[in-house]
């Protein structure tokens, strides 16, 4: 019981010291006349995935990205392994997953073609990111695998859709560093105003990005919830 406690408060320290990071203020939003990458955020039922075009991926920050040569986009989700890999999670998992730090996977699915049109039924938000934002980024996803003793990455099976792959990551995941958290963390990464531990859920996270991105699709399944540029 006495461990337990100490891992939560160690989990909650954690939290409060990521919410009080600074933002790397110089990287967003980038300055007129400067070059920029579009990066997609896509609404997925309780999480979301960020979506990159991979031939913008700078050299040497994400190595893995080379497992899907023929991909123009890489979308990248991130949360416990266990409920992330079970298409029907039971009470159990789901338990476990809200309550224990437990290992976690990331989900990458290559594809080409317009994000809206390979995610039809999600909420679609651009986000405009500096060179060095994206740089940032691409190194924030490119850290989350975990590596066996040759430095490889660790593939465990097929992604639940498309063509892609799930990796074991070196992160854990629990209550206070859910899979929204830690994309909120990857946007913080690459310069965004927001605040990780104040986006625990998919709507607190899409609520926030659309205040500083913009929405190019909203949710088709959820006509009473609509997000647009009066967000800013």
């Amino acid at each position: 019981m006495r461990t337990a406690l100490i891992h939560v408060f160690i989990v909650l320290l954690s939290a409060m010291l990521c919410a009080c990071a600074s933002i790397p203020k110089d990287h967003f939003p980038p300055t007129p006349g400067e070059p920029s990458k579009s990066i997609y955020l896509v609404s997925q039922s309780w999480h979301a995935g960020i979506v990159v075009k991979r031939a913008d991926i700078p050299p040497g920050t994400w190595p893995q990205n080379n497992d899907f040569p023929d991909a123009e986009y890489l979308e990248v989700g991130w949360g416990d392994k266990d409920y992330y890999m079970t298409p029907s999670p039971h009470l159990g998992i789901t338990l476990k997953a809200g309550l224990l730090p437990t290992a976690s996977v990331l989900h990458i699915v290559g594809f080409s073609g317009s994000v809206t049109r390979y995610f039809p039924r999600s909420e679609v938000i651009r986000i405009e990111l500096s060179e060095a934002g994206f740089q940032q980024l691409c190194s924030y996803l490119g850290s989350s695998y975990a590596l066996d003793e040759a430095g490889r990455s660790q593939p465990l099976g097929p992604s639940l859709y498309g063509a892609g792959q799930f990796y074991l990551s070196q992160e854990n995941y629990h209550a206070f560093n859910t899979c929204n958290v830690w994309t909120a963390r990857g946007l913080r990464e690459a310069g965004c105003p927001i605040t990780p531990a104040a986006n625990l859920t998919i709507d607190d996270l899409m609520d926030t990005v659309a205040r500083f991105g913009t929405v190019i699709q909203n949710d088709p399944s959820d006509p009473g919830v609509i997000r647009s540029d009066a967000f800013k």
